[in-house]
């Protein structure tokens, strides 16, 4: 039925990357089951691969009993003896069948089972090669788009770059080269399915350890790292050697190294910031470049209140918020801001960044459109304008930073579902209404 298979075996073994093993067992079950097939379920067949002839044998065994019923399953003793003169009562001998009598559909039976076992070693092997790699960066070509996501060609397999882990402000063409993290590895009935990332912050630490042979050698630690995909991200880093400055090591000659980082991420800005075991240093230096004047920690309830200069508060809180935001998620502690004024005044309270930015933006002279004297409803390009947005969402926008429309469609729809009030479908209207008015 199958001729020159060492050769067969072989060349796919070379071409799948599939061991002798793999294919051998899988012609032998083909094999089985084109038999049962031809033969009848009934009989008990076996295959076996034969390297001295190069073939698939198979096997039906008979049981020796004294009178046959079964004449599928039994031999009689007498005829046992005919072909083995040892043969006793309750034996199992085994009896070759003749694969020429295998027909066309027979074979193609046969064949179809193989090249479904194949598919699913060759599955097997791309898991295991690829589940090992994950938090890993593997480089592919963009093969095509569905719905928003990107199918990423990396050569054994394709990968997919869902349109959640893909950077806002990146865009791709087809055939072009594209990086990304291995983020997850499935295997289900379509075959494996590898997940891409270029959002997760391991793809930032990835890029850093290809970029400074201090962090790939160990000498430097990123201890900890955060993003906000495509806008900014800040990783605190730390040297296990005295002589090695770790924020010069990864900034590298005139930032030469930094600026690849950079590049990579599609000009994305990043804090190299030093790490500290003590959590109040470290917020410090999180928050920077604004300068700090106090940090008090409440070790309770996880939090820190920092006191700065009233001249440092925009600075600290950042664009929207994203400065300390950013030092929130890097620390992992909750932070609240207070201006040195309300400290000495007795007065103070706990500023969110949200309610940071509002008495900012109140301070600045810029009036929500519900607050408005007159009853004007703001100006043209006023989130109050914006179609699907009341007075209250409005507010609530103006108090987290986004005082305009392209305020609005700068963002992303993860910062606006973390405004309160604010979900996921009502984010997503308003970021196209937002772009579509712009």
């Amino acid at each position: 039925m199958f001729s020159n298979l060492s050769h067969i075996i072989e060349q796919v073994g070379k071409d799948k990357g599939i061991t002798k093993e793999v294919l051998i067992d899988a012609m032998e079950s083909a094999l089985l089951k084109a038999a049962e097939k031809r033969f009848g379920h009934g009989k008990e067949i076996e295959a076996q691969y034969n390297e001295d002839s190069d073939e698939i044998e198979l096997f039906v065994f008979k049981t020796v009993v004294e009178d046959v019923e079964d004449p599928d399953g039994e031999i009689s003793l007498k005829a046992a003896l005919l072909d083995d003169p040892e043969s006793e009562l309750g034996d199992s001998l085994g009896f070759k069948l003749d694969s020429n009598e295998f027909g066309r559909i027979d074979a193609q039976t046969a064949k179809q089972i193989i090249i479904q076992k194949v598919r699913e070693a060759e599955r097997n092997i791309v898991f295991t090669e690829y589940s090992e790699k994950v938090g890993e960066i593997v480089t592919g070509m963009v093969q095509r788009f569905e719905r928003g996501d990107i199918i990423v060609d990396l050569g054994r397999t394709e990968a997919v770059l869902p349109k959640k882990e893909q950077v806002r402000r990146e865009s791709y063409r087809q055939g072009e080269r594209i990086r990304g993290v291995v983020l997850d590895v499935k295997n289900d009935t379509r075959g494996t399915q590898v997940i891409l990332s270029r959002t997760h912050p391991s793809f930032l630490v990835n890029i850093f350890q290809m970029e400074v042979p201090e962090i790939y050698e160990g000498i430097v630690e990123i201890k900890q790292a955060a993003r906000e995909p495509g806008d900014r991200a800040k990783i605190a880093v730390l040297s296990n050697n005295t002589d090695v400055d770790p924020v010069g090591a990864c900034v590298g000659i005139k930032g030469s190294r930094v600026q690849s980082v950079v590049q990579e991420l599609k000009g994305e800005k990043i804090d190299i910031i030093h790490w500290s075991e003590d959590p109040a240093m470290l917020a410090k230096n999180a928050l920077s470049p604004a300068q700090i004047s106090r940090v008090l920690v409440d070790d309770e309830n996880h939090s820190m209140e920092v006191i700065v200069p009233d001249d440092q508060l925009s600075l600290a809180i950042g664009k929207r918020g994203q400065n300390v935001r950013l030092a929130a998620k890097l620390t992992g502690w909750k932070i609240d801001i207070h201006t040195e004024t309300e400290m000495n005044d007795g007065q103070a309270e706990t500023l969110s960044p949200e309610e940071a930015l509002k008495r900012e933006v109140e301070a600045a002279g810029i009036k929500k459109s519900s607050e408005s004297s007159d009853g004007d409803e703001g100006s043209a390009d006023s989130v109050s304008t914006l179609k699907g947005v009341g007075a209250k969402t409005a507010e609530a926008l103006i108090s987290a930073g986004f005082k305009t429309i392209a305020d609005v469609a700068g963002t992303t729809v993860e910062d606006l579902v973390a405004i309160e009030g604010i979900g996921e479908k009502k984010a997503e209207a308003m970021l196209t209404a937002a772009k579509d008015a712009e």
